[in-house]
């Protein structure tokens, strides 16, 4: 039963409205809603430490934001307060979803939510006009509020996976291996935190071998805080000047209901954070850098895109590969067991 489809309930429905005008410009009169696994995505959210008021006060509160990347062909929309991803995602990746669901739960509760795999929170379906649009809801795993100053996605493969030039121009590119491996870079973190996410990793790419799942990456992120510091002071003299320039009659703006706060809590925290500091128990996929590091680092790592599975067509397009760039080539496409074991040896070698 805990598995099975169900209706959303009202409460539901009113959470996800407003990502649903998204989808159109002028909702028409007649749609549809559908909440896919309800009880075992509520379960998994509380699994991740995520109360359900706090979710949909995040989800719904305000609209969400689109994805200005450009990069994704599909709707991507980033909620108000910058915890949560909204994803359109294909049918087929909603059925694959149902696949794994069970065995991802097993897996979110034997390693107590401890995990680098994406934290699935719900998914959902919208009929407009007798047209689906399916909707897949995972925690951000980049911070809130520390900005990403520089992007990776790794796969372990070092064929066609550079970055292209028109990505490259982009005020945030998304850098690939062969990005990684020329600017040498480097993550530099404790051996005590390495190991930590070198077991995690081990952990996960397991249970994506039993799921016969490949062709994921690990998506890096890295906040420079030294970065970040110039910028929040180049900010502050900007608004000192811009306070100078206003009236000063203009009366302040009435203050926000700010109850109940979101699954971030930020907006009415009393312990402000200075550049660079977290909390763990938002940004779980944060990892500060080691003391003694030749760079103040705040670094995001997690696996993403792990809904291919070893099919029949990847099957095909490894043939193909093979034949092209060699039998021997390092392509991204290979037998989950195989790709595991590439993509665990890559990522211990991106650590100082």
């Amino acid at each position: 039963m805990l598995f099975e489809e169900q209706d959303s309930n009202f409460t539901h429905f009113t959470v996800c409205i407003k990502t649903s005008l998204f989808l159109r410009e002028n909702l028409p009169g007649q749609f549809k809603f559908k909440e896919y696994c309800p009880q075992v995505f509520r379960n998994l959210r509380e699994r991740f430490g995520i109360e359900d008021q706090d979710y949909q006060v995040s989800l719904a509160r305000s609209p969400p934001l689109k994805d200005e990347d450009g990069q994704c062909v599909r709707l991507l929309l980033t909620s108000y307060d910058r915890t949560l991803v909204v994803k359109e995602i294909s049918s087929e990746e909603v059925e694959e979803m149902h696949n794994i669901l069970s065995e991802y739960h097993q897996h979110i509760v034997t390693c107590h939510g401890n995990t680098l795999l994406p934290q699935f929170l719900a998914m959902y379906r919208v009929t407009v006009e007798s047209e689906d649009t399916y909707l897949l809801v995972m925690r951000n795993m980049f911070s809130h509020r520390l900005h990403v100053h520089r992007k990776y996605d790794l796969k372990g493969s070092l064929v066609s996976r550079e970055a292209s030039f028109k990505e490259k121009v982009k005020e945030l590119p998304t850098y690939k291996d062969v990005d990684f491996r020329n600017n040498m870079q480097k993550v530099y973190v404790s051996d005590e935190e390495k190991e930590k996410i070198m077991d995690k990793l081990t952990r996960d790419t397991k249970f994506l071998v039993c799921m016969r799942i490949m062709d994921y990456s690990l998506l890096l992120g890295i906040h420079d805080v030294k970065r970040a510091e110039r910028e929040e002071e180049e900010e502050e003299m900007e608004s000192s000047t811009e306070e100078e320039e206003e009236d000063e009659n203009v009366p302040a703006p009435a203050p926000v209901s700010i109850s109940p706060e979101g699954i971030s809590g930020y907006m009415n925290s009393f312990k402000p954070m200075g550049p660079g500091e977290f909390d763990p128990y938002v940004d779980v996929y944060a990892i500060q850098s080691a003391v003694g590091a030749p760079h103040r680092e705040v670094y995001f790592m997690g696996l993403i895109d792990v809904l291919t599975q070893y099919d029949t067509k990847k099957k095909a397009a490894h043939a193909a590969k093979a034949v092209k760039h060699g039998a021997g080539a390092e392509i991204s496409t290979v037998h989950p067991e195989q790709y595991a074991k590439r993509f665990r040896e890559f990522i211990t070698k991106i650590f100082a």
